[in-house]
């Protein structure tokens, strides 16, 4: 299959980028439903591993973004993935940001979004989970409706928090897309307190509730100073946050100056995100010393770049351009190779 894939990779990259995402993402469903994901895919890799006290069947997971309602679980966990992100869901549903809004920069083994957290809403998404047969870790990943103001920022992640605390293995707040105006302010100081604490108190209450302790992680931008990943480090610790997902996407070009699509705005995915978000790993990994897990995303496109990131102190890798350049060899090599 890996034979093949560049020839399929030629055909979507010929057509629209988000009008591929969504008919490669029907394909791996098709293909699921047709009961030939094991032939087409092999047997995913199984080398369990426990973090947060959940046991993953392998350590490479799909990062959010890709399916944003939780409409293909079934069948990207039947790709090889050792765990599944969904997400970014919202209280309610929205459009996100108008088309064009999706861009390659093929030159640079890269990806430029401006989605703006388009998704059904909660409500859909839970009713996709529960209606999901397959047997894997599934992280649900949160955030705030476009129209909420940013001081109310903390009323909307409640909401969802709620509403998928009992289906979610893990829930990932995210506060590091740089599409949702204002969103990134919640990673420093009071504000990001004040959001972390409420959704903690509201885990306790949940926990309580359910009889189900749901691990809570933050997902963190790139683009940070490394006296802010610090601080953030330490307010993680202090209110005991299960996990810390570094990173999202980046707003710097330094990598793609002068390549086509690179001044589009949004947050830049893939290669020219690697070292940058490999470097927020280790600045984590100093200053949490093991006490909270980190999970690695940006860049990862090799067995090797998978290995780099376990090195700089993640637990877990996540991949999602990855995957779109490089197709399901990508997952099977990085699963192998963190076995």
């Amino acid at each position: 299959m890996s034979f093949i894939y560049p020839l399929i990779r030629r055909f979507f990259f010929s057509i629209d980028a988000e009008k591929a995402h969504l008919l490669g993402l029907k394909a791996i469903k098709l293909v699921h439903s047709l009961k030939l994901s094991s032939f087409i895919f092999g047997q995913p890799i199984v080398a369990p591993k426990t973090v947060m006290g959940l046991t993953f069947s392998n350590s490479v997971g799909l990062a959010a973004g890709l399916d944003k309602n939780g409409d293909y679980i079934d069948g990207l966990v039947a790709v090889g993935f050792g765990f599944i992100e969904i997400g970014t869901v919202t209280p309610r549903p929205q459009p996100g940001n108008p088309a064009p809004r999706l861009f390659r920069i093929p030159e640079a083994q890269a990806i430029v979004n401006r989605m703006g957290f388009n998704n059904k809403g909660v409500e859909h998404l839970v009713e996709q989970v529960k209606h999901s047969q397959a047997e894997t870790i599934i992280g649900i990943n949160i955030g705030k409706n476009f129209s909420t103001p940013v001081e109310s920022a903390a009323d909307d992640y409640k909401i969802a928090l709620q509403k998928v605390y009992d289906l979610a293995d893990y829930i990932t707040i995210n506060i590091s897309s740089p599409n949702t105006p204002g969103l990134r302010s919640l990673q420093f100081g009071d504000e990001l307190k004040h959001l972390l604490s409420v959704l903690k108190a509201e885990q306790d209450v949940l926990a309580k509730k359910t009889k189900k302790y749901v691990p809570l992680a933050v997902k963190i931008a790139p683009d940070m100073e490394d006296n802010d990943i610090k601080a953030i480090a330490e307010l993680l610790l202090a209110l005991e946050i299960d996990a810390v997902i570094a990173t999202n996407t980046t707003i710097s070009r330094d990598a793609v100056t002068g390549l086509p699509n690179a001044d589009e705005q949004g947050g830049l995915s893939g290669v020219p995100v690697f070292q940058q978000s490999t470097h927020v790993v280790k600045v984590l990994s100093d200053c949490l010393q093991g006490q909270i897990p980190i999970i690695a995303a940006g860049g990862i496109f090799s067995a090797q770049d998978a290995q780099d990131k376990i090195a700089a102190g993640a637990e877990l890798v996540q991949i999602y351009t990855g995957f779109i350049y490089q197709g399901h060899e990508l997952i099977r090599d990085c699963a192998k190779t963190l076995k």
